[in-house]
C-alpha cells in the first residue's frame, strides 16, 4: 500500500502526524502538489511539483494510484476517483470515504456549488481545528491498523 497525499490546501496540524505514521510503518509516500509542500524529511517520502492547474495533482495521483492505495485529500472528486479504483480515502477532518457514502458526498458538493453559482451566499467550512486534527488521528491510526502490512 501507497500513501497519497493531496498537499494541495494540506492542514499544518495534519504534517506531524501523517509523519509519524509513516516513519513508525515505513509507508511508501507520495506528497503531489502545484508548488512545494514539506510535510518533513523522511527517506519514505517523494515529493512532487505538478503543472499550475485546478485538477493537475489530482490526475497525478489518480494516475498513480493502485488499488488498496490510501489518499489523503480534502476533494471529493478526487476521492471519488480513487474509490472507483478500489482504493481508500479520508479527508483532512478524518472522514472515511467508502462505496457506500461518497456518492452521497459528491451530491451535497455538486448541491453547494450549484447554491453559490446562482448567487446565493453560503458558509464554507468552519476553521481545522485540534479537534479535527484528533478525529483525522484516530481515523488514520485505526485504518493503518487495519490495512497496513
Amino acid at each position: 500500500m501507497n500513501l497519497y497525499i493531496d498537499g494541495d490546501a494540506f492542514p499544518n496540524l495534519l504534517k506531524p502526524i501523517v509523519l509519524r505514521s509513516i516513519e513508525r510503518l515505513g509507508i511508501e509516500t507520495f506528497v503531489v502538489a502545484n508548488k512545494k509542500i514539506d510535510i518533513g524529511k523522511s527517506k519514505h517520502i517523494t515529493y512532487m511539483v505538478v503543472d499550475a492547474g485546478a485538477d493537475e495533482a489530482d490526475h497525478k495521483i489518480v494516475e498513480m494510484l493502485c488499488e488498496g492505495d490510501l489518499v489523503i485529500t480534502a476533494d471529493i472528486p478526487l476521492a471519488d476517483r480513487a474509490i472507483t479504483k478500489n482504493a481508500h480515502a479520508i479527508d483532512h477532518r478524518g472522514e472515511l470515504y467508502s462505496v457506500d457514502n461518497i456518492k452521497q458526498y459528491l451530491a451535497m458538493r455538486d448541491l453547494m456549488e450549484k447554491i453559490r453559482e446562482s448567487g446565493e451566499m453560503t458558509k464554507g467550512p468552519k476553521p481545522f481545528s485540534q479537534r479535527d486534527a484528533h478525529q483525522f488521528a484516530n481515523q488514520l491510526n485505526a485504518f493503518l491498523a487495519k490495512h497496513f502490512r
